[in-house]
């Protein structure tokens, strides 16, 4: 999808339909004020209803809501809202003309999540449907158009590179894990790297992932032999001084629970157990696009998490990369092993601060639902930049305390640490906690998507995947980068 903005007349658009905000109390002007059936049209938010007033020859009327109330999320959701309308009359491109913001809203903000909201709506993953022989392919979204007077083409720019690697991210996320393996993350990742100068790829196989000390991705990954893992480091160098933003996603392609088996009813979902590693990934890729002035270390620990004769047992006592011993009492927690094994490697390669991003656990779902992912760190300073982040882009985060007790459920006997408590409470929290003890005392977020990653309903994203944290991330490394 390209997006781009002008300035001509409604009636000299070349678009497939054009989208023309009404706020609640406003009034068509003309020509659309006189046109057949748009008296239908209401400016409730999110009602639409498509005229044809000549030329262009399609124009859909699409409800503001009250303008106070207007904000860029709002125009993520009207943004899909105009996308389906496209869809509807199987067109390819879309106008905006660019509604007037309400004070204290930029107007490149709402003119980004437009973009964003419609390129977002647009995606779908087809790739494994078959056909009829000399059908033709459904129309897809190829253009948005934002009509404006005014200069928003930067953040237009914007909301395309996050629109597309969102949608990356997704597709990622689709894919079955007998395709979507620890080496095809690894080549995606050489992909981005092989299309920018400023990164750098690494990729570790078993035996240097076993000659490392990594101890956590060792023990993961022993239950499937016939799927090596990989550790993936991305560097990004977008200014060469100042300090590092490390980011860390959690990879798992495909999570049986391994010994510790989940229940069948949604095991298929678990290919999606690597959604945090497809956000870092296609993350990166934005940020490279965008030639943010920023330095980033990116790492992805990936494997699956398999049962067999040579998995990982509960009882089992590993090493991890810091030298702290973990007494392995669920295998169904193992993406702390992996992230911990990361965290170390991540800090060791020069970060200066940390973000990771992780289906880590249930509990976040039954605690958050859909709407926010967890937020745990042991930096305010960090923390309140990540609040900042989620907050303009939509991806939402509510921060869960941190306290010494909480370390008191994963303290071992006959170990430093155990990886899951025997007490059923703060499931997320005592999750995080573990994570901390393997941020080698730099500042670090934790945030948890496992409630977030996919099937949240919200009208831009639909069922399925989400691509939850590229949109966060990139909004991050801006105002890191400023």
């Amino acid at each position: 999808m390209k997006a781009y903005t002008t300035d001509v007349a409604l009636s000299d658009l070349d678009a497939d339909l054009v989208a023309v905000g009404l706020y609640e109390g406003d009034e068509l002007s003309e020509p659309l004020g006189s046109t057949g059936g748009a008296s239908d049209a209401s400016s409730d938010f999110k009602s639409q209803v498509i005229v044809y007033p000549g030329h262009p020859e399609r124009v859909v009327i699409v409800g503001l809501g009250k303008k106070e109330d207007f904000t860029a999320e709002r125009a993520r959701v009207v943004g899909a809202v105009s996308q389906k309308a496209l869809k509807q009359i199987k067109g390819e491109a879309l106008a905006w003309m660019l509604p007037e913001s309400p004070e204290g809203v930029e107007a490149g903000a709402i003119a980004a999540a437009l973009v964003e909201g419609a390129g977002f709506s647009a995606f779908e993953f087809d790739r494994y449907k078959s056909g009829s022989d000399g059908q033709e392919a459904p129309p897809e979204l190829k253009a948005v158009e934002i009509n404006t007077d005014q200069d928003v083409t930067a953040a237009v720019r914007i909301g395309e590179v996050i629109a597309n690697a969102g949608n990356r991210a997704r597709y990622l996320q689709s894919l079955p894990a007998n395709e979507a393996t620890p080496e095809y993350l690894a080549g995606r990742a050489q992909e981005i790297a092989d299309a920018n100068d400023k990164v750098t790829v690494e990729i570790k196989d078993r035996a240097a992932i076993v000659a490392a000390g990594m101890g956590g991705l060792e023990a993961v990954s022993k239950g499937g032999e016939d799927v090596e893992p990989r550790l993936i480091t991305l560097k990004y160098i977008g200014k060469g001084s100042g300090e590092k933003l490390g980011l860390i996603g959690k990879s798992v392609t495909f999570d049986t629970g391994g010994i510790s088996i989940k229940p069948s009813a949604g095991m298929h979902e678990m290919k999606m157990d690597m959604s945090g590693g497809a956000a870092v990934l296609e993350a990166v890729a934005a940020i490279a696009e965008l030639d943010l002035p920023i330095d980033i270390v990116a790492v992805l620990p990936s494997t699956e998490n398999m049962p067999s004769g040579t998995a990982l047992k509960p009882g089992d006592i590993i090493t991890q990369l810091n030298g702290k011993t973990v007494e392995v009492t669920n295998t169904d927690a193992e993406g702390r092993l992996i992230l911990a094994d990361a965290l170390v490697h991540c800090a060791r390669e020069g970060a200066d601060r940390m973000v990771d991003l992780a289906t880590l656990t249930g509990a976040v779902l039954i605690g958050l639902g859909s709407t926010y992912a967890a937020l745990i760190s042991n930096d305010d300073d960090l923390s309140d930049a990540v609040s900042s982040a989620a907050d303009r882009s939509g991806e939402l985060v509510w921060r869960l305390p941190l306290h010494d007790e909480y370390k008191n459920l994963t303290k071992g006997e006959i170990t430093d640490l155990v990886n899951a408590s025997a007490q059923r409470k703060a499931g997320t929290i005592y999750a995080g906690s573990f994570l901390e003890e393997f941020t080698e005392g730099k500042p670090w977020a934790h945030i948890d998507i496992a409630g977030t990653a996919w099937d949240t309903g919200r009208e831009y994203w639909g069922k399925g995947p989400t691509g939850f944290g590229v949109h966060l991330l990139v909004a991050l490394a801006r105002d890191l980068s400023a």
